[in-house]
């Protein structure tokens, strides 16, 4: 697939930009020094987290890439969508979804800081034969030129990222009233802006969607919905409760979009930067419409174990963190047997 046009002008860029800087301070405004503490006092369920998003996403990414004979470009672009953190806009659908929305959030923190470790590593690990593709086609163009994955470009990009995200814990330090508006703002920004380029680009190349393989809207569709599955049920194979089930699943499958274009647009150049660009836009706009039938499946799946963890946290306020609270014989589902009702207290376990 060939762009012969650019697809997106200076003022589109310009707007990107500004999208992307809401968005990561909304994140920032979200988080407090608490929430890395919480992250480092209960590791468990973020471990579960940090091998669905580094160990599977990448993984899946590039086993689509080759199910579905990706062109190269298009194939780093599906793994670089599969290496990013995650973003505040699953912290959102993990609420909905009545999920564990603290487990979201420590996810979304900590894959975000080691997202400056594990993308260079997992691009260069992934993404050698797609490069070498490019560079022989380069070659066979008599350009001489070697593609190569500009590490250090990404790095810069991700540093940039993480500014304003700092910038939004400092204004939820000071003016928590003013944060919890950038926090707000942040989702309705990016979905706006997704709207407005798939308008602008329908206007001026509305031959771009006859003329994307159905296997680039398999692929865009595919890894948030494999990401989905896989996250549910690895993290069910590894005996974590439903209400963290949801949160991990939700965490793993929908990516940081508006990141994936400030590092394509930061660090990669034409001919490959539209195409990797494109399907971006297509991921970050079917990842909303897939994560909302997510949603409303695991909410009302969730319904019953949600009002257990809501009764025992009220029991606890009520009558102390030691308080027991006692079902009748047969009242608990199988799945929540030896659960301690979600709550944190080792009071809580049932044995």
């Amino acid at each position: 697939m060939e762009f012969n046009t650019q697809l997106l002008y200076a003022h589109d860029q310009a707007l990107l930009a500004l999208m992307i800087f809401i968005i990561m301070l909304g994140m920032g405004a979200s988080l407090t020094v608490d929430d890395f503490r919480a992250v480092a006092r209960k590791p468990r369920g973020v471990l579960i987290g940090f091998l669905s998003q580094f160990g599977l996403m990448p993984f899946i990414a590039f086993s689509l890439s080759i199910i579905l004979d990706f062109h190269p470009a298009f194939a780093i672009a599906l793994i670089l969508i599969g290496c990013l953190p995650g973003g505040t806009t699953s912290n959102m659908f993990t609420y909905f979804s009545r999920g564990s929305v603290a487990l979201s959030i420590s996810m979304t923190t900590a894959s975000t800081i080691l997202a400056l470790l594990m993308m260079p590593i997992l691009l260069n690990l992934y993404t050698g034969s797609f490069t070498a593709q490019i560079t022989a086609s380069m070659q066979a163009e008599g350009t001489g030129a070697e593609f190569v994955i500009p590490t250090g470009n990404i790095l810069s990009s991700l540093v940039l990222v993480l500014v304003p995200v700092a910038m939004g814990m400092f204004l939820r330090r000071k003016s928590p009233d003013w944060a919890k508006t950038a926090e707000d703002t942040a989702g309705f920004v990016a979905i706006i802006v997704i709207l407005y380029l798939l308008g602008t680009a329908f206007i001026r190349h509305g031959g771009l969607f006859l003329q994307t393989p159905v296997e680039v809207y398999l692929g865009a569709i595919g890894i948030g919905l494999t990401g989905f599955f896989f996250g549910y049920w690895f993290s069910r194979l590894l005996g974590v409760f439903p209400l963290f089930q949801r949160a991990i699943s939700l965490e793993t499958g929908i990516q940081n979009g508006p990141v994936s274009f400030a590092v394509i647009l930061l660090s990669f150049q034409e001919p490959v930067q539209s195409q990797m660009l494109w399907l971006a836009i297509l991921y970050s706009t079917f990842i909303v419409l897939s994560s909302s039938v997510i949603t409303l499946y695991f909410r009302n799946k969730g319904r019953f174990d949600w009002d257990v963890y809501r009764n025992t946290v009220i029991h606890n306020r009520l009558f102390g963190a030691e308080y027991v609270t006692n079902y009748p014989d047969g009242f608990l589902p199988g799945r929540l047997v030896r659960d301690p009702s979600q709550g944190t207290s080792p009071s809580q376990k049932r044995r």
